[in-house]
């Protein structure tokens, strides 16, 4: 696929990085040589420098075969305009925006194709950790959850803990310890190693695993999974850092949650309580001051969310609160060897922003019918619904038995959506046509093999 990124910031370059490795053809356009200069030396990409919103500079970089925009330069008005010129001057199939401002909402008349902006699909990186953190808020257990089939189906990532009911069993013991839960452990990863999900593995405490479950199930899956502290529901948070993501985090769990926001900006700390109001408290300070976070009781935060732009005062303050008696510690780290660095110490949760929106891109780039993408421990692995198309003739998978699948060593199908029928799947269960199916990935080197079993083949008997 030719693939055209604008803007070889944080965004474009993690979107660079991961679709170049899928052996697609991608040119970036910025307007800084120096970093396209930087970003042709680590990774097989063309650069050309310019700025987007001129025809001549979208000519040089092969618009007019171009099957993929994805606008993602600082300024949502640059992205609307490259858009617009990218669809009306060279007919452009696909166009993505990353777009911050709120005004501008997917399926709006505004960003239509005829009369408007030309955008197909938009992505807002501040909206997307947003999404991503309140699950991790409503579900403190967990690593990550993610929600597939209009939030029928979720899959639970989640930390081991020694003690609980499943540690030191078998995956088919799970069944009869657990009678009542329907749930299929789809990866298992132990010292960052991933394990084959058979019957016969053991999980052990410490173990990363991944389970696909019924949404209303979850709570009682990850509880199966770790000690739950059943009698300390989570009520106080505490975020540190009042900029898009803050404040947007901070709005939507206000109701439900004690909050306190504290921002280092005096005047930000003005305009954030204006827009808060009484439900949240704002608070002039440094996260990373020991004695301002004692004075404001974080030892009794259920959870602490470092959201300031700044990677090293995100990782110094959630250490911080963790030693001071914290629950739980999520810190946002835009660099990525700082996230593997955090790997390992007390911090609970580190979310990359790049990673938070790459799924919503793949989808567009993956072959087949694909719903939905999810790129997980950054960027490694990935979870993915397709749907399955053909019949018996025409498909690999339709009209068989999971058992029956030849499936990627380590690949695992954990549920099928049919209708508004659940089914979390075993050796037996069929696939039929239009079924949604939920496929766990543990590498993405796996992903064309699977996009090919699920391709729809006239030829194939």
């Amino acid at each position: 696929m030719n693939i055209l990124i604008i803007g070889a910031g944080r965004v474009g370059t993690s979107v660079a990085e991961h679709l170049v490795s899928e052996r697609n053809d991608i040119t970036v356009i910025d307007t800084d040589p120096q970093r396209l200069r930087d970003l042709q030396e680590r990774l097989d990409l063309r650069g050309v420098c310019g700025n987007a919103i001129q025809p001549s500079v979208l000519r040089e970089a092969g618009a007019e075969d171009c099957d993929l925009l994805v606008a993602c330069a600082p300024l949502d008005e640059t992205n609307l305009t490259v858009c617009k010129v990218a669809h009306d001057l060279f007919n452009v199939v696909k166009t993505i925006a990353r777009l911050r401002s709120s005004e501008f909402v997917e399926g709006a008349p505004l960003l239509a194709r005829e009369g408007g902006f030309a955008v197909d699909h938009v992505i807002c990186p501040e909206q997307s950790v947003t999404t991503y953190i309140r699950k991790l808020v409503e579900y403190p257990e967990a690593l990550r959850i993610i929600e597939f089939a209009g939030g029928r189906v979720t899959l639970a990532g989640v930390r081991a803990g020694a003690g609980s009911r499943l540690v030191g069993h078998r995956l088919d013991e799970i069944p009869t310890l657990v009678p009542n839960l329907d749930m299929r452990v789809v990866g298992l990863f132990r010292r960052e190693q991933p394990l084959k999900a058979d019957g016969s593995t053991r999980i052990e405490a410490g173990d990363e695993a991944f389970v696909l479950t019924r949404t209303a199930a979850v709570t009682e899956v990850l509880g199966a999974l770790r000690e739950r502290e059943r009698d300390r529901p989570v009520r106080r948070l505490m975020i540190a850092g009042g900029g898009k993501v803050g404040l947007r985090l901070a709005r939507e769990l206000r109701e439900r949650y004690e909050i306190r926001l504290i921002e280092l900006d005096r005047t930000r700390c003005e305009y954030l309580a204006a827009e808060l109001g009484t439900d949240v408290l704002v608070l002039h300070g440094d996260a990373t001051d020991e004695d301002l976070m004692t004075d404001e009781n974080v030892g009794e935060t259920d959870v602490f969310i470092a959201l300031s732009s700044d990677d090293e005062d995100n990782i110094l303050s959630g250490l911080l609160a963790k030693r001071l008696g914290a629950r739980r510690a999520i810190v946002l780290i835009n660099r990525r060897a700082y996230t593997e660095l955090v790997q390992g110490t007390q911090i609970d949760v580190a979310i990359s922003p790049q990673h938070a929106v790459i799924g919503e891109l793949l989808a567009y780039v993956r072959r087949g019918d694909i719903e939905a993408v999810h790129s997980m421990r950054h960027g490694a692995a990935e979870s993915m619904e397709i749907i399955a198309r053909g019949d018996r003739r025409s498909s690999k998978v339709v009209s068989r038995r999971l058992e029956q699948l030849d499936l990627p060593e380590g690949v695992q199908i954990g549920a099928i959506v049919r209708g508004d029928e659940v089914l979390i799947a075993h050796g037996e269960t069929v696939i039929q046509t239009d079924d949604h199916v939920i496929v766990f990935l543990p590498s993405k080197r796996q992903v064309r093999a699977v996009e090919k079993l699920f391709q729809v083949s006239a030829t194939f008997f």
